[in-house]
This record gives C-alpha cells, structure tokens and sequence, in this order.
C-alpha cells in the first residue's frame, strides 16, 4: 500500500514508476542460463521477483552492476527470487555478469519479449513482481531514490531487511539507455 511516505521527496520519474501498475503475460517464456525455459506463471508458483534488467551492451547496466549484486545479495534467502533479466544470449549474459551468473538466478532476453511485456522504456532497471503477475512498483535508469522505493516494497512485502540504497561507492543518478532498440 502506498501512503505519504512513498511520496515525500518524490521526483516526476519516482511518482510514474510509482504509479503505473503492469501486468506481463503469465504465458511469457523465460529462458534461464541453466535447464528449461517455463512461462512466467511457474517462475511465480512460489515466489515473486525481484528483477534487474540490465543490457549488457552499456556503460549503463555495467556502471550499475555492482549495485545490483549489492542490492540482490540482500534479497538472498527472503521469500523472493532475486534475479537479472540480461536483454543478450546466454553466453554473452554469461561475459557480462562473470562470477555473477553462478550466483543468480538469470534470464536472457535477447529479443526483448519480456522488457516489452514488463513496458520499461530504459534500462537498467529494477522491478518488482508479485506472485499474481502484477508489476505494483519499478525504476528505470538509475536514481537511488526511486530503487530504494522498489527495495522498501519488496522488503515490505517479504518481511525482510532493507538495503541501504546509495552508498558511497554507488554511481551518481543517471538516465538509462533505451530499453527497447
């Protein structure tokens, strides 16, 4: 539930992304690195997803990535899939995340379906999405106010520890690259 909270401060982009609830189609195909690809609605039988989706061909998701392990790390062992979405082909999400992609669970997107179903316009970007499909809360691009909404709600939801979210090391706020090209 939103209240006067998730308001306060709030920039243009941060109410938007705030505000706009999507909905993917359950029947999306998600393809992890590792076994089968199932549509969405099995990835959520269990658990939501807390999801960056970064595009491995910009300085943007890569300025990012560090951020994102840091961020998806605290999510480890709450009642959520941390995950990344990679808009590239297997080994190419592979190059790009090295270690990381042992350590999460990744989807490839290489066409995009899903950055489409999930109607983000940059990226990288972090979404949050429930079990019943729906996406209540995201950020495109990288401010730290608008990814500590996402994270709160998650953790809110989750009854779960928050991150902390900027830290020093974190990159300045940046626009994202065209999530679709």
């Amino acid at each position: 539930m939103l209240n006067w909270v998730h308001f306060q401060n709030a920039t243009p982009d941060l109410l938007r992304s705030l505000l706009v609830i999507t909905k993917p189609s359950l029947d999306t195909t998600l393809q992890p690195l590792s076994g089968d690809a199932r549509p969405l609605e099995e990835w959520l039988t269990t658990f939501h997803l807390a999801t960056i989706v970064l595009d491995p061909f910009t300085n943007e998701s890569a300025w990012i990535l560090p951020t994102a392990v840091r961020i998806l790390r605290q999510f480890a062992g709450a009642s959520v899939r941390a995950n990344f979405v990679i808009t590239a082909k297997p080994n190419e999400a592979r190059e790009f995340l090295g270690p990381f992609a042992d350590e999460f669970l990744v989807f490839c997107d290489p066409a995009r379906t899903f950055v489409k179903q999930l109607g983000l316009s940059e990226l990288p970007a972090f979404v949050y999405i429930q079990i019943d499909g729906n996406v209540p809360v995201s950020a495109e691009g990288w401010n730290a106010n608008a990814w500590r909404s996402v994270a709160h709600h998650i953790a809110t939801a989750v009854s779960w520890s928050k991150p902390i979210i900027p830290i020093a090391s974190d990159p300045g706020a940046f626009k994202g690259s065209p999530a679709l090209v």
